[in-house]
């Protein structure tokens, strides 16, 4: 990860004029070359004003009629285009952001996606540059962008007012340029500090959209009303609300008074400018017209010259937000390319072997795993039961390859999964975690997350869901398989049949599982506690299909119920990141060990309660 990714402002923020620049001419050339004439017109219009009204005010004091029309005339056509360039400018800007936010968008997601590994989405570090990444969409970026074309229009306009200046006061010219610097530069500060005080609040406003989230959010309204943590969470919102806001309040004093210091400044220079004039005028050296010239060229400098910092001190702003964009979009993968050139995933035939695989997520955190070396043979099924915290998860991941072994490999067929692309080995597998997604999509597109290209292949879908058993579940639906499974997108008063439903748990996973067996055909099956949170029946029935399912397939299978893996080919024990034991059912219940400890214990719960359910009836 790069510095800026550890933390703190991205480092020098003026390099990506060029790339930001380049972004928007590409996002929308049309807009921009548009955009550029109309700054070019708009940016002589003051000048234009202050000699017209010279002009006006000239032919009015020598009672030159013709003059006085002409004058009053190109004034008004000036005035007719500062009527409407300001609207054309406004739909040109409008879109040249609606096109780049689509550009940075599509950059900024493209990236994310393409992260292989979890170590990133497991770091706060991240998910605050992340945040921060996000708010550098096109509208943030417009005082860059469209800030361009302002700065032309006020480099423009400002050139041609101080060339007026100069004519009628080179001294006043120099005067007035001075007074902007001091301007500049405490706007460039005002803007660094700003951005940077943002992102250090960052993880506090995660904080509180957590919080806020579990105040609203139909997963916990359970939880939080049963146990009356509506009060606690509220304060916790509110605190991290308080904190987050009085670092703003501390920014806005300051710049509330740096603001009014530099408005008092540019307010003297425009007086001491006027006082001059009157003298200057009264001692005959300037015409009447000169006077108003003078005093709209002094105006008309200083609005180009604020405007000008402003532009600047803005594409500051939007260049700090968009190192934060360039610095997540430059991440490399988060796991390392293959070091040669890789020859392709062989079908599995002989199967997977852990060779003393160490892992931990983090230098200073423990070891997870602890020297595991076992063999997955092709077409067997191999259980892991361990007590929670055993390594059954971790394993999973690295056989995915969210993460790389910190030490040992992981072969397929004596094939480095390091020395495989990530995509190309998940490609070749059926996963259902145990923390499976319930997707707010229709029954069809939550089966066909599984594999996107049989989105439209209906017969697939149903053939999975009667796999699972939840075929009978989805047709009977409001609208089948296109019926939404969420409620979040229709008001409560839409009480109709597309107003989306919600499953029940048992339901959800039965779903997740169709997800997976809509991959069919894949090389290895990983299930992952495929019946937590069902009856025993259902249990039962989902166990007694995945059984012929794996029959002739190499598959991982994962569960605390040890009742579920005994017909396993092996079952491995994981305790503490450590093999503790492995064999078959029958030959880990003859050594007597944890294993069988175990097992005898879940036994004995399951008869009890069938004992004590006898009893009541």
């Amino acid at each position: 990860m790069s510095a800026a990714t550890a933390g703190g402002l991205p480092g020098r923020p003026w390099r990506h004029i060029a790339t930001v620049a380049l972004l928007a001419w590409r996002a929308a050339p049309g807009p921009a070359a548009c955009q550029l004439a109309v700054t070019l017109v708009t940016g002589l219009l003051p000048a234009g004003t202050v000699w017209g009204t010279k002009l006006l005010v000239d032919a009015l004091t020598v009672a030159d009629a013709g003059g006085a029309f002409r004058a009053a005339g190109l004034l008004a056509l000036l005035g007719l285009a500062a009527g409407i360039v300001p609207h054309v400018t406004a739909y040109l800007r409008a879109e040249l952001d609606r096109r780049l936010d689509r550009r940075l968008q599509d950059q900024l997601y493209a990236s994310v996606t393409g992260f292989q590994g979890l170590s990133r989405f497991e770091s706060p570090a991240f998910h605050d540059r992340l945040r921060m990444a996000t708010e550098a969409t096109g509208g943030a970026l417009t005082p860059l962008t469209s800030g361009l074309f302002d700065a032309v229009r006020n480099v423009l306009a400002l050139v041609s007012l101080l060339i007026s200046l100069l004519v009628l006061s080179p001294a006043m010219a120099g005067l007035v340029t001075a007074a902007a610097v001091p301007a500049l530069i405490a706007r460039t500060a005002m803007v660094k500090r700003r951005v940077g005080t943002l992102a250090g609040l960052s993880a506090t406003a995660r904080r509180q959209i957590l919080y806020s989230s579990l105040i609203t959010d139909v997963k916990a309204a359970k939880e939080v009303r049963m146990f009356g943590l509506g009060g606690f969470l509220k304060s916790r919102v509110l605190g991290a609300l308080a904190a987050a806001q009085e670092g703003e309040r501390r920014l806005d004093r300051r710049e509330a008074l740096t603001q009014s210091l530099l408005a008092l400044l540019s307010t003297a220079v425009s007086g001491a400018g006027l006082l001059w004039a009157v003298f200057a005028a009264l001692d005959g050296g300037l015409s009447l017209g000169d006077v108003t010239a003078f005093a709209a060229a002094v105006a008309g400098t200083q609005a180009a010259l604020v405007g000008l910092v402003e532009t600047v001190a803005g594409a500051h702003h939007a260049l700090l937000l968009f190192g934060y964009h360039a610095d997540v979009t430059s991440l490399p993968d988060d796991l390392p390319s293959p070091s040669r050139r890789s020859a392709g995933l062989p079908a599995l035939r002989r199967g997977i072997e852990l060779r003393d695989v160490w892992f931990r997520y983090d230098d200073g955190h423990p070891w997870v795993l602890r020297g595991v070396t076992l063999t997955i043979p092709y077409g067997a099924t191999v259980a892991l039961v361990g007590l929670n915290g055993a390594g059954k998860s971790t394993l999973i991941k690295l056989l995915c390859r969210f993460y790389d072994p910190s030490r040992g490999s992981i072969r397929w067929d004596g094939v480095d999964l390091r020395d495989v692309p990530p995509a190309e080995l998940r490609r070749r597998m059926g996963v259902l975690f145990q923390d499976y997604m319930c997707y707010d999509l229709t029954a069809a597109e939550n089966i066909a997350m599984g594999e996107i290209e049989a989105l439209h292949d209906r017969p697939r879908i149903e053939d999975a869901a009667r796999l699972a058993g939840v075929h009978d579940v989805v047709r009977a639906l409001p609208r089948g398989y296109e019926t939404m499974l969420s409620r979040i997108f229709f008001h409560e008063e839409e009480e109709t049949d597309e107003a989306g439903v919600v499953l029940s748990g048992g339901q959800w996973q039965r779903l997740a599982l169709a997800r997976v067996l809509l991959r069919e055909g894949r090389d290895l099956l990983v299930l992952d506690e495929p019946s937590a949170g069902l009856d025993a029946r259902a249990e039962h029935e989902i166990h007694t299909r995945l059984a012929r399912l794996r029959a002739g397939r190499t598959s991982l299978l994962v569960s605390h119920r040890l009742g579920a893996v005994r017909a396993a080919d092996l079952i491995v024990v994981l305790r503490d990141g450590e093999i503790a034991e492995r064999g078959t059912h029958d030959e880990l219940m003859t050594a007597g060990g944890g294993y069988a400890e175990l097992f005898e214990l879940q036994a004995r719960d399951y008869l009890a309660g069938t004992e004590a359910h006898e009893g009541s009836r």
